[in-house]
Order: structure tokens, then sequence, then C-alpha cells
């Protein structure tokens, strides 16, 4: 576990400290959202809400409370080239509505702000330093991310998703599909071939801004319940695999021109 932390620690833009506290949980979460430029502020701004409504929504609360241990661990952060300076919620559990909502709050209050770039692997690093170096113990440890296009910053992709999964770790994917994002065959297939990992990976597509909250909030209770998604949602298997370094080489050709 030692080697798996210093490795994922060296890839993690963030340097993150083990966290006081700590216990047996049923989930360790790590909310991983996309605030990359190529989403303009009301967009930024929707997905925000979505987040703050989902985690209020009683049916997350349910989803928690019908655990093994009724509670879990949940932290948060945002990423664009890498992840945004600040933006970090530290661990909190929450095993009743009140911790539901004290959560969703200190997301709320959190200014909203874009970065240059899109950065997954960071993201993933993160979200894997974040989960290994703290002091809970999760009968799953899960990466939500959600993003609005393929890695073209920092490393790549692949390798930081293989080495989260070497750790244990499960990587669970949003598309936000509101625009075409370059990606052959689609960003969902993207993520799928890409970015997610580990027992029972999905991801879900968003093709209108409008579907946001009731897509995070069915994919946090996917998560949570460890319930298997609809197999529409589930990672395919039997198709040609994604260029997973398109996003970089779309960059660089970009700059070649």
């Amino acid at each position: 576990m030692l080697t798996t932390l210093a490795m994922l620690i060296s890839l993690s833009a963030t340097p993150v400290m083990a966290q006081a506290g700590g216990g047996e949980v049923d989930v360790e979460l790590v909310l991983a959202v996309d605030t990359s430029r190529s989403m303009d502020y009301e967009e930024v701004r929707i997905q925000r809400e979505g987040y703050v409504e989902a985690l209020k929504h009683r049916e997350f609360i349910e989803a928690v409370e019908t655990g093994l241990l009724g509670k879990i661990a949940i932290s948060y952060f945002e990423w664009a080239g890498d992840v945004v300076p600040n933006s970090v919620i530290g661990w909190q559990v929450i095993e009743t509505a009140q911790d539901a909502i004290d959560f969703a709050n200190l997301l709320e209050a959190r200014p909203i702000n874009t970065q240059r770039r899109t950065s997954i692997s960071a993201a993933i690093a993160q979200g894997a330093t974040m989960i290994v170096a703290n002091s809970y113990r999760g009968m799953r440890q899960v990466i939500d991310i959600s993003g609005d296009g393929p890695n073209n910053s920092g490393n790549p992709v692949v390798p930081a998703r293989d080495k989260a999964m070497e750790a244990g770790i499960v990587i669970n994917g949003l598309a936000l599909m509101l625009r075409p994002s370059g990606a052959p065959g689609g960003l969902d297939k993207y993520y799928a071939d890409c970015v997610i990992g580990g027992p029972g990976s999905f991801v879900l597509p968003v093709h209108k801004i409008e579907d946001f909250a009731v897509a995070v909030r069915r994919k946090l209770v996917t998560e949570i319940s460890g319930i298997t998604p609809p197999a529409t949602v589930q990672k395919a298997a039997g198709v040609p695999g994604t260029d997973c370094l398109i996003g970089e080489k779309q960059w660089q050709d970009l700059f070649d021109r």
C-alpha cells in the first residue's frame, strides 16, 4: 500500500495529507468535477446546482441510510488542466440528512471559477491520493468524475486510471455531452474505454444541461448503494477501443496548423 501511495502522490498535482478522524464507512467517495472553460459560466453554475440538489435529495440520504453501516465518507474538488487551487473540500462523514445538507452548503458557498485545459489524469491521481491517504476504511472506494472532453493536458489518462485500479479504487464517469467533444464515437465511449475502471464501473451520458441534476443523483445513489447499473451505462465489451490519446493529439494539431 505504501508503494501504491507513493506512486499516486507522485502523479497528483496537489499534495494530500491523511485526514484526522476516520473509521469504517460503507463508501469512500470523491467527487471530481470538471470546471474547464469548454463550459460557459451558466453551464458550470447549473452543474454546481445539480450537485447541491443531489446531495440534499431524500433519495441520496436514503441510499446512505440503507447501507450496512449507514454512513459514507465524502470529499470534493474541481479540476481543469490541473486540480483547481483551494477547491478541495476535505473528507466529511455523512450519516444523517443534516450531514448531507452541511456538505452541500459547503459546496454551494464556493465561488464559481473556470480554468484552461482538461487533465482527467490529474483528477484521477488527486482523487486516488485522497482515498489512499485518508484514515477511513471503506468497503468500497470510488472516484466520481464528471467532464466534458477527453484528456489533453498533463499525464496520459490510462496509466493514472490503471494505478488507481491497482489500489482497489473504482472510477465512474459522468460524460457531459452538451456539444461535440471531438472524441470519435462520443465522449461516453471515450470515458468507457479510457477513464472508468474497476468492478461495476459505469459511465452516464448527459445530453442536456437541465438533465444534469437527475443524472448526478442517479449516479450517487448507484455508487453508494453498490447496485449494478443498467447495461446501457456499463462499460462496453467486444467493441473497438478508443484512442485514449485523442485529446492530446487534437491539442497538438491545433498548434501544428
